[in-house]
C-alpha cells in the first residue's frame, strides 16, 4: 500500500470515530445551558391585561424551576414580543422568535385572530404552539400535530352560560354583542349551538370592531330589542364601557361573557358597573390556597399578579415542564409533543390529559359572579 493511500485510509478511520463520538445536532432553542422559549401576546392596548398576565404567570413558574436547576441542568429562557393583540404583528413576531431566537417552543399566545396568523407558522416550521389563552375550535377539531390546549372550549363555555341562563333565569331573549372578527364568530359559534339545542335561536347581534372603545352604536341597536340577557365577546375595556352605556341608556339587561375577557382586568376597568357580570372561568379561582396548585403558585407570583389569567399561564409552564422533563436529557420537538400525548396529570387539583387524537387537556368550566370588586364562584345564576 502507497504511502499516500495509507494516509488516505488513515484519515478516514479518524473521521469515522469522530462522527460516531460527536453528539446529534441540537434541536433549534436547545443549548447545553438552556431551553428556549418564545411568547407573542397583547403587552400594549386594550388588552394588554391579558398578555402581562400571561407572561407573569409563566415566568413565575419558570424561575421556580430555574432556582432548582433547570430542567436536566438547563435553564428557561423565556423570549417575549408585544402584538398588541394585532394578527399581522403576531405572524412578524412568530417568524422572528422562530428564524431568528430560533425558540424550541411557542407558549401563552393570546387570542382567536392572532393565533389564527401564528399557528400556520408554527405548523410549517414544525414548531410546538403550546397553550394559547383562547378557545376557538379551529385549535382544537381535528388534533393538530404541534398544536396543544389546555383550557376548555368557547363551545364548553358557552353551554355552561346557556344552561344556566335558561334553568337558573328562565331567560329566553339572549342578544350578543360581539367582536368583528374570528373571536367573535367562534363564540358566536358556540352560542348559537348551545341555543339550538334548546330550540332557541340568537334574538339580536350587534359587532364592535377590536380594539376599538366605539360601542354606543352596538348597544343602542341591541336596546332596540330589549334583550334579557346580552351575551358579550370581546375585550375588558369593551365589556366596561358597553356596560356604563346601558346603565347610562337604561337597559336591564345583563350581561354575560367568556373566560377571555380577563376577570381581573375587567373588574379594575368596570368598577361598581362591573356587579353582576357572569363570566365562565376556565381554571380555579386564583385566591383558593385550599387547591393545591394554587397554593403553590400564590407563593411564585407577586400579589400584584394574582389573577386568572396568570395563574392560567402559570399552568401551562408548569405542563411545559412536565412533558420537557418526559421528553429526556436530549430533548427534540419530536419527544417534547410524543410527551405531552401521553401525559395525564393532576397538577394539584387541576387535572390534564392529553391523548393522540385529543390535544385539549382540560374542558373544566367554573361560573362567577363579579359582586363589590371580587368574582364570586357560583353553582347557578340568580
Amino acid at each position: 500500500m502507497t504511502t499516500r493511500r495509507l494516509l488516505h485510509c488513515l484519515l478516514a478511520a479518524i473521521s469515522c470515530l469522530l462522527l460516531a463520538e460527536a453528539p446529534a445536532r441540537a434541536e433549534d432553542g436547545v443549548s447545553p445551558s438552556e431551553v428556549r422559549v418564545g411568547m407573542v401576546n397583547a403587552q400594549s392596548g386594550p388588552a394588554a391585561g391579558l398578555g402581562f398576565g400571561m407572561l407573569a404567570g409563566a415566568k413565575a413558574y419558570f424561575a421556580r424551576v430555574n432556582a432548582a436547576g433547570g430542567v436536566h441542568g438547563r435553564q428557561i429562557r423565556l423570549i417575549s414580543r408585544d402584538d398588541g393583540y394585532e394578527p399581522a404583528r403576531t405572524a412578524a413576531q412568530t417568524e422572528a422568535l422562530i428564524h431568528t431566537d430560533q425558540v424550541f417552543a411557542l407558549l401563552g399566545y393570546v387570542g382567536t385572530p392572532t393565533s389564527r396568523a401564528a399557528m400556520p407558522i408554527a405548523m410549517a416550521a414544525q414548531v410546538p404552539y403550546l397553550f394559547p389563552f383562547t378557545g376557538a375550535d379551529f385549535l382544537r377539531t381535528p388534533a393538530k400535530p404541534w398544536v396543544f390546549n389546555i383550557r376548555a372550549s368557547y363551545f364548553d363555555e358557552t353551554e355552561e352560560l346557556v344552561e344556566r341562563m335558561t334553568e337558573d333565569l328562565g331567560v329566553s331573549k339572549i342578544a350578543l354583542l360581539m367582536q368583528d372578527d374570528s373571536f367573535g364568530e367562534s363564540v358566536k359559534g358556540g352560542l348559537a349551538g348551545a341555543l339550538h339545542k334548546r330550540g332557541m335561536q340568537i334574538q339580536a347581534e350587534a359587532r364592535i370592531q377590536r380594539n376599538s372603545l366605539e360601542v354606543a352604536d352596538a348597544v343602542h341597536s341591541l336596546q332596540l330589542h330589549q334583550p334579557d340577557a346580552i351575551v358579550f365577546v370581546g375585550t375588558y375595556r369593551q365589556l366596561a364601557a358597553a356596560i356604563k352605556q346601558a346603565k347610562a341608556s337604561g337597559m336591564a339587561a345583563r350581561f354575560l361573557t367568556v373566560s377571555f375577557i380577563g376577570t381581573d382586568n375587567f373588574i379594575t376597568a368596570a368598577g361598581p358597573d362591573g356587579d353582576g357580570v357572569y363570566i365562565t372561568q376556565v381554571v380555579p379561582a386564583p385566591h383558593d390556597a385550599s387547591v393545591a396548585v394554587v397554593d403553590r403558585y400564590l407563593h411564585d407570583i407577586r400579589p400584584a399578579d394574582i389573577g386568572y389569567t396568570s395563574l392560567e399561564g402559570y399552568l401551562g409552564a408548569m405542563i411545559f415542564v412536565q412533558a420537557l422533563r418526559q421528553a429526556g436529557a436530549q430533548p427534540t420537538r419530536v419527544k417534547l409533543t410524543s410527551a405531552l400525548e401521553a401525559l395525564h396529570s393532576d397538577l394539584g387539583g387541576f387535572k390534564v390529559a392529553f391523548s393522540p387524537t385529543d390535544h385539549q387537556g382540560s374542558d373544566a368550566v367554573f361560573l362567577t359572579r363579579i359582586q363589590g370588586g371580587k368574582a364570586i364562584p357560583v353553582d347557578k345564576m340568580y
